[in-house]
């Protein structure tokens, strides 16, 4: 059994990548408190490899993973090899899916792939602290809800982004 602490980040690669590396930035950076252990650098998927290579990579990452963080772009929706495929493994071991808004909406809207219909997640907008509250906080939220049989899409109430200074 792996020892799950990792956070795994899906996102459209092609459009978003550098709202992932502004991810890794904030990390690294000393003057912010945002902090994840990246899935990512637990092996390395590239382009180049085959499919199922890549999943197989993609397999060991969320299983070392706690968390799922769904980057949403304007083509987020229409990702079916990768994307897609991540959401539904997320959802079958029942990781906590947090879902970034790129466009700055602080709820679910018309850029959120069909997969996730239904599904227990929460929807914040990009940003360092709110994301980073959103790390902390949803997991256990996520595993009461889960307990209480509540399923959709969740978002943080105003008084929680004011309280960050957002």
């Amino acid at each position: 059994m792996a020892y799950r602490n990792k956070t795994y980040v899906a996102f459209d690669g092609d459009n978003d990548m550098r709202y992932y590396q502004l991810m890794k930035a904030w990390k690294q950076s000393d003057n912010t408190a945002f902090n994840f252990y990246d899935a990512h650098d637990i092996n390395s998927a590239r382009d180049s490899s085959q499919e199922e290579s890549i999943k197989r990579q993609l397999r060991e990452r969320m299983a070392n993973s706690k968390v799922f963080v769904l980057l949403i772009g304007e083509h987020t929706k229409y990702l079916r090899k990768f994307v897609k495929w991540e959401i539904e493994l997320a959802i079958k071991k029942g990781l906590p899916i947090i879902c970034v808004n790129l466009n700055k909406s602080k709820q679910r809207d018309n850029y959120c792939p069909s997969s996730l219909d239904g599904q227990l997640a929460i929807f914040i907008p990009f940003g360092n602290k709110i994301m980073q509250y959103a790390l902390e906080n949803w997991p256990s939220s996520h595993e009461q809800y889960r307990k209480e049989g509540k399923t959709g899409a969740y978002s943080y109430k105003d008084i929680v982004y004011q309280r960050l200074g957002i």
